[in-house]
């Protein structure tokens, strides 16, 4: 009996994948049933923000979702998530299409100044906050026991730290849960729910990661994953750059507290590309884990052309090359213009391995991917010549996603 409706998934271990062009589920089921065994896919998945930058709706996004699960007979559950929501007004839009998985982003009220301040300066600031945190009298002098690893201390300084700091996006993410609570329960849409804090300057701490998670609970919050910010960089559509010890170690403290509080999964956003921590990141979650792609199936579009049409993807690369300024300043990323290929000096047959190989071509690719899509004559040029040549990018889809799932499946696979 074929599964035609997105649905809740629970604990089961998930992967999501993200389709900017509308015909990418086809290549994504592929690869999932050669090498997704034991995790659940999302298949439709898009912010607010991709879904403005590429001109798409949420209906379209579930829509293409649904019809390539009908088309290639995919039996097994799958999952929809409104990525990224940040206002009443985007849980509203996604609960009329249907959406299962709801992923709560208050990191426009997270205050990463605080990561800088002295004691004194915390003082002050928290003095100077709006509305009282309760929740500092909760936990003020306690000593909390995870494990035997993982002992949390929440002294006057950690706590004036997590309040000046996360107060206001907790006091958002409550708002926000409520609203999708409410509005799921009116469709009866059974949901489950993301909080996202990954998009901040500075790691989170152990003790932050507990208040934030504890609040979310203890409100009631249908608390599905969390998506720390971790140590180390997850820049879009390049590998982790970082210590993988000191990733590690800290994983492991987060999933202790996930597995305390919860059960809850753990989430890697901009999981792009990031093979060298998923064995890692599968092992030291024990299965409890979210991942989330999205841009990377772009790249593999632009791959397509690459092949296929060297004058298109040649006017790509320059149209993307003159928006990158912009259109880098929404994204964490280390990718420079200067260091790409002279295109005028680069060969037809070898456009694909300038491009999309180095980290930095990679990236100012992946975040221009708005400005070209939305470009009337490059836009349409490229959608058409994917379209006509849907075929190969189904193939290179699955060729790429099979490397992701191979890693995150470790021993496993």
């Amino acid at each position: 009996m074929r599964v035609n409706q997105p649905q809740k998934l629970g604990l089961t271990p998930t992967f999501g994948y993200g389709d900017r062009l509308g015909n990418a589920t086809p290549g994504h089921i592929y690869s999932h049933r050669a090498h997704g065994n034991g995790i659940a896919p999302i298949f439709a998945q898009q912010s607010i923000r991709e879904l403005e930058r590429t001109g798409r709706t949420a209906n379209d996004v579930i829509r293409t979702a649904r019809e390539a699960v009908i088309n290639c007979d995919f039996s097994d559950p799958w999952g929809a998530d409104a990525d990224h929501l940040k206002t009443i007004d985007d849980v509203a839009l996604m609960v009329r299409q249907g959406y299962t998985f709801y992923t709560i982003d208050p990191s426009d009220h997270v205050n990463d100044e605080a990561d800088l301040l002295s004691e004194s300066e915390l003082e002050t600031k928290f003095d100077e906050m709006d509305t009282p945190v309760p929740w500092v009298d909760t936990y003020s002098g306690k000593s909390v026991t995870i494990d035997s690893t993982v002992i949390l201390e929440f002294d006057h300084r950690v706590l004036m730290r997590a309040a000046v700091k996360y107060a206001a996006a907790i006091d958002h993410t409550l708002d926000i849960a409520r609203e999708i609570e409410s509005r799921c329960n009116a469709a009866q849409i059974q949901y489950e729910i993301e909080v996202s804090i990954d998009e901040s300057e500075h790691p989170t701490t152990l003790p932050e990661h507990f208040i934030i998670a504890d609040q979310c609970i203890r409100a009631g919050v249908s608390l599905i994953s969390m998506a720390p910010r971790y140590p180390g960089q997850f820049e879009k559509g390049i590998d982790f750059k970082g210590d993988l010890t000191v990733f590690s170690d800290t994983l492991a403290k987060h999933a202790a507290i996930a597995r305390y509080l919860g059960p809850y999964k753990l989430s890697l956003h901009s999981g792009s590309d990031k093979l060298s921590i998923y064995p890692i990141f599968s092992r030291i979650t024990k299965g409890l884990y979210h991942v989330k792609t999205a841009g990377t199936s772009y790249l593999e579009a632009l791959r397509v052309v690459a092949r296929v049409d060297a004058s298109l993807f040649r006017q790509i690369v320059n149209y993307s090359c003159g928006k990158f300024q912009d259109d880098r300043r929404s994204y964490h990323i280390s990718g420079q213009l200067d260091k790409l290929p002279v295109l005028a000096g680069v060969a037809d047959d070898v456009l694909e391995e300038a491009y999309l190989v180095s980290d930095d071509s990679r990236q100012v690719l992946h975040v221009t991917f708005g400005s070209v899509l939305n470009n009337p004559d490059i836009g349409p040029a490229m959608q058409t010549l994917v379209e006509d040549r849907v075929d190969v990018y189904h193939e290179v889809l699955e060729e790429h996603f099979n490397q992701h799932l191979i890693a995150l499946q470790g021993d496993n696979e």
